[in-house]
């Protein structure tokens, strides 16, 4: 059988002990990557458990101390778990972040005009909240971004639901609280649900049925700063979305017009999402953001 593999997927199959034309042969795929050798090697699917993995402990087997005090800090158990599960994504998944910006302009205004009823109703709504709705009405419209690749790699499952995750700092460590059936849900209702979900995350509060199950996530820190970043995927998801502090840019619009930017960073799995697939999602994300009246129709 042909089939295509680049001249450093050829090398790391030598190393493995990879033999590319018999895995090309019991996979029927015509292009093999890094993971096609790794699953083969690590016994995936054939039902041979895994082999150990490469000994990495030694670049971090050292006496630090040799060199200047420390101290020792144990990380909390939900760090360690949020530690474990990033590192099996980065190793797992060719991930690939996509950029891009949305104008805030028509959004800010919006809150601006809500915002004596925002105080009535005892309510902060949230650029958050806009973002949180818009993923919504996206995953709707594209339906790979709201699915998961089963175990094997070899079957997506696409999710008749959407569940959006928002990703929480808190002193204990990075949790994901989940807003369910968000496509449902107008503008209020997701900003007292952010806010009560963010408040039990930082209190430790949050039930098991509150977390886990999401569509897709979203990592905010446009509260803090920077311009731009990497989310990692959280798998079973296929994608995350990325987002930071508006900037005020200069849009030539005749004239040169002030206009607040969100930068926006959606990372995504490869093997399910292509780069075109992710450019027309954020454009479309972006288009929604800029008339906030039309994720309402």
């Amino acid at each position: 059988m042909s089939y295509v593999a680049s001249p450093s997927v050829r090398s790391y199959a030598a190393e493995r002990g990879v033999d590319l034309d018999r895995l090309a042969q019991e996979t029927g795929r015509e292009t093999l990557a890094r993971e096609d050798v790794d699953r083969k090697a690590d016994g995936a699917g054939s039902g041979v458990a895994p082999g150990p993995a490469p000994d990495a402990a030694r670049y971090w087997d050292v006496d630090h101390a040799a060199f200047g005090p420390v101290t020792e800090e144990p990380l909390s158990r939900i760090a360690r778990v949020a530690a474990d599960n990033l590192s099996a994504a980065n190793s797992l998944i060719p991930q690939v972040t996509h950029h891009d910006s949305a104008d805030m302009r028509a959004v800010e205004a919006f809150r601006k005009g809500l915002r004596d009823e925002a105080r009535d109703r005892g309510t902060r709504l949230t650029a958050l909240a806009f973002h949180v709705r818009v993923l919504a009405r996206c995953l709707r419209e594209f339906p790979r971004f709201n699915a998961s690749l089963d175990a094997s790699g070899e079957t997506l499952v696409l999710k008749d639901y959407v569940h959006v995750g928002i990703a929480v700092d808190t002193p204990n460590g990075l949790m994901v609280p989940v807003i369910r059936d968000a496509d449902r849900k107008g503008l209020w209702e997701i900003a007292a649900e952010i806010t009560e979900l963010s408040r039990k995350a930082q209190g430790r509060k949050l039930r098991p049925e509150e977390m886990g199950g999401a569509s897709m996530t979203i990592s905010n820190l446009g509260g803090i700063g920077g311009s731009a970043f990497t989310p990692i995927v959280n798998p079973p998801e296929v994608a995350i979305l990325g987002i930071t502090r508006s900037q005020i840019t200069p849009v030539w619009e005749g004239e040169w017009v002030p206009v607040p930017l969100c930068p926006l960073d959606l990372s995504y799995d490869h093997r399910v999402i292509n780069g075109a697939d992710a450019a027309r999602f954020l454009s479309r994300y972006a288009t929604l953001m800029a008339d906030p009246r039309r994720m309402l129709i």
